[in-house]
């Protein structure tokens, strides 16, 4: 079992920043990929990017450029660094553990709560 805590959502302008934080505990943390998914009201969940136990890491293109994954695995924490956010970045977001690398939700066993952000003008 894995459990998954994000935290660092809140109220931000446009071109504005946040740090989300994925804090895990149970098994393995380091062999576990960990995606960061969001959901906006009214719109399904879709992938934003993942990060594997190695390093490697794959982002949506509405995000590239602007956000970073990272992980510390001495502190069982993935990150997710938004910067120059934007309206529509405005969602609940999620984080999620899974055995490979993958932008599909079904990928990824473990959930966390989610932490909500948003992004105001």
């Amino acid at each position: 079992q894995v459990q998954l805590v994000e935290s660092g959502g809140g109220l931000v302008q446009v071109g504005g920043s946040l740090r989300l934080s994925c804090a895990a505990s149970g098994r393995t943390f380091s062999n576990n990929v960990v995606g960061w998914f969001r959901q906006a009201l009214g719109n399904e969940r879709e992938f934003v990017a993942t990060i594997s136990g190695s390093g490697g890491t794959v982002y949506v293109d509405s995000v590239k450029g602007r956000f970073t994954i990272s992980r510390d695995n001495t502190k069982n924490t993935v990150y997710l660094q938004m910067n120059s956010l934007k309206l529509e970045d405005t969602a609940v977001y999620y984080c999620a553990a899974g055995p490979r690398l993958s932008t599909l939700s079904r990928s990824y066993n473990y959930w966390g709560q989610g932490t909500k952000v948003t992004v105001s003008s």
